[in-house]
């Protein structure tokens, strides 16, 4: 019970300060879109980052009995809500924004020396902040960046293994990747890659709203319980070595920060994988088999569509003939970065140089206002 109420105790946040939380929360949703950041990282960078762990603490074993009992108000008060609404409000603003308004996923690909080089500099202008920011920088300090920046590396590095489909090492994968997605530094999307999870959670989520809705549902379960599960315990470890180990702690997760910015360099050899599906088989004289006919795809994007086989190739008529319109999606397995014209460029590079590195200046720039919303 003590707990309970020192939990409640701590959120503090008000009315006035829900702007300032939605803004960070959009910062986190951002930062989710992109491979090898997470939401994590903004969190830390922003100064919200023990207080987003003693929320999802909040969400605890009581406040679960007491919304099953329909006790909501009792049920609510147990928990952050406000911190959490405006933090989501935020997250779930910018997830409709930079995939509906501006596809941040599509510039990814179209751009990707911008995209990454912004965050690559708000992330190292960020460190510089973090450093500056810890209570004191002795030797502990210096040993748990050390080994930080090392685990850091060491996961960014990893290359995809085949994994099981099993419901156990589903649900373990759920535990996995959502611990992740609390670390700075550390991409639980990432980590889905590596463990060959990525797809597989695509495809379950593909299935709902159609024939084989309880079958995504089913495929989906363990992966949430095992999130939930991970979410639950990992964010009480962290929240118990922040507050033991609080100087240690944020240099381990500095060194997280650090050892991430080997995949967010802009200038890098980036391998994808493709995943076609059959979305839809028309007539030939369809207007989108026309359009697909008269102008090729850009096939230098995240998703994109294309002509398959003819189904009746024999068909007398060519109006009567039906061939597929195929959906293709590009999924990025690994990177290897390089510096243009120098160390691990290739013959037939061609990186946009300057737009690297002017997105990151910008973010460097942007770090000055992300040191004056911390103190917001």
């Amino acid at each position: 019970m003590d707990d309970q109420k020192a939990n409640r105790s701590e959120d503090i946040t008000t009315l006035k300060e829900a702007p300032f939380l939605a803004l960070k929360g959009f910062l986190m949703g951002s930062a989710d879109i992109v491979p090898g950041v997470s939401g994590g990282t903004m969190a830390l960078i922003v100064g919200i980052y023990e207080r987003l762990l003693n929320a999802i603490k909040s969400v605890n074993v009581r406040f679960i009995k007491l919304f099953f009992r329909l006790k909501w108000k009792e049920a609510f008060n147990e928990i952050h809500l406000l911190f959490l609404v405006f933090l989501f409000a935020g997250i779930f603003a910018a997830l409709g924004f930079f995939t509906k308004v501006v596809p941040l996923q599509v510039y990814m690909f179209t751009h990707p020396e911008i995209v990454f080089g912004l965050f690559f500099g708000l992330i190292l202008g960020s460190i510089y902040i973090l450093i500056k920011a810890l209570e004191r920088f002795t030797k502990a300090e210096v040993v748990a960046l050390i080994l930080g920046v090392a685990f850091g590396i060491w996961i960014v590095s990893l290359v995809p293994a085949d994994t099981p489909e099993h419901p156990a090492f589903v649900f373990l994968s759920g535990s996995i990747a959502i611990c992740a997605m609390i670390l700075p530094g550390i991409s639980g999307s990432y980590l889905l890659l590596i463990m060959r999870k990525y797809d597989y959670l695509l495809s379950q989520i593909g299935m709902l709203g159609g024939v084989e809705t309880m079958d995504g549902l089913i495929g989906l379960l363990p992966f949430i319980l095992g999130a939930v599960v991970g979410l639950a315990l990992f964010s009480r470890f962290l929240s118990w070595l922040l507050s033991k180990y609080h100087p240690q702690t944020i240099a381990v997760l500095i060194g997280f920060l650090i050892g991430s910015l080997y995949v967010i360099w802009p200038y890098q050899h980036r391998e994808y994988v493709q995943k076609v599906s059959v979305s839809d088989v028309v007539y030939m004289d369809d207007p989108i088999v026309q359009e697909l006919k008269s102008e090729p795809p850009n096939e230098n994007l995240p998703e994109y569509k294309r002509l398959g086989d003819i189904k009746n190739a024999d068909s007398t008529f060519d109006e009567m003939k039906q061939v597929e319109i195929q959906t293709v999606k590009n999924k990025m397995i690994r990177s290897e970065p390089f510096i243009p014209g120098w160390v691990g460029s290739k013959e037939g590079d061609s990186p946009n140089v300057w737009g690297g590195v002017i997105g990151i200046l910008i973010g460097i720039v942007l770090v000055g206002g992300l040191e004056r919303l911390r103190d917001k």
